[in-house]
């Protein structure tokens, strides 16, 4: 079974980019806590938490906080993790698999090998049109892309192999 079908998934929204980065410093970038923390969120944005059990059913929690003080708290759980391959989590259960209040999305993160570098896709994956058209109007494409942005300044000039 592919976690790649033809296509978007009906409800997806997702960002690609090729890093100058090898996948597994990228791939180090989204699994450590103290590393994730200084890259996860649109500009402006801070993560003072993050908190990763890196195990299939493993909770990961972040807040993000704005400028102004406003906190953002995101939980869920790890699906799937391949290092240096792939990580998938969700925000449809936490912990013990306990089904959240309000299942909203399923993020498929992969890191391709390409030619020494990272192919990087990120995919939004919701549960139904209204999900996914409030993720677009909340600025998906420039908050991910501005946090990917960050990461990739993270891996190619911050970070040591």
């Amino acid at each position: 079974m592919s976690l790649h079908p033809p296509g978007n998934a009906q409800y997806e929204l997702s960002l690609t980019r090729v890093i100058d980065a090898p996948r597994s410093k990228v791939f180090r970038a989204w699994t450590e806590p103290d590393l994730l923390a200084q890259w996860w969120g649109p500009n402006g944005m801070t993560t003072p938490l993050c908190e990763m059990q890196l195990w299939v059913g493993g909770l990961f929690r972040t807040v993000m906080q704005a400028p102004d003080g406003t906190e953002y708290p995101n939980q869920g759980v790890f699906l799937d993790i391949v290092p240096p391959e792939r990580i998938v989590f969700t925000d449809a259960f936490g912990p013990g698999w306990v089904p959240s209040n309000k299942a909203f999305m399923t993020v498929v993160v992969t890191f391709e090998e390409h030619q020494g570098k990272t192919k990087y896709t990120a995919r939004a994956l919701h549960w139904n049109a209204a999900d996914c058209l409030a993720h677009e109007e909340m600025g998906f494409h420039r908050g991910w892309g501005e946090s990917l942005d960050r990461l990739v300044a993270l891996v190619t000039t911050q970070m040591p192999g």
